[in-house]
């Protein structure tokens, strides 16, 4: 019997090559979740959309900066098409 590992790494390795991220998913304090978020680019025409309805947030304490790796991670979702923003101040 194929593991459930097995599939998913095969899964992630196949997004992978088509040019998708394929992120673990962990929320605590909500069960059921999925075990992952696959993205893909999404075309320049369909952005403005995509951010309308799909955002990834960073918080940070007021006037604190992301980490470079965070810098790194950002920069590649907004490569990819998608919209982050970086919070530092409740609104």
């Amino acid at each position: 019997m194929t593991r459930e590992s097995t599939i998913e790494r095969a899964d992630k390795e196949a997004t992978t090559a088509l040019g998708g991220l394929s992120l673990k998913f962990v929320s605590p304090g909500r069960a059921n979740v999925p075990d992952r978020i696959k993205l893909f680019p999404v075309p320049p025409e369909h952005q403005e959309i995509v951010a309308r309805y799909f955002r990834f947030a960073e918080y940070k304490a007021p006037n604190k900066k992301p980490r470079p790796g965070q810098v790194r991670e950002h920069d590649r979702l907004r490569a990819m098409g998608f919209a982050v923003d970086v919070i530092d101040q409740a609104p």
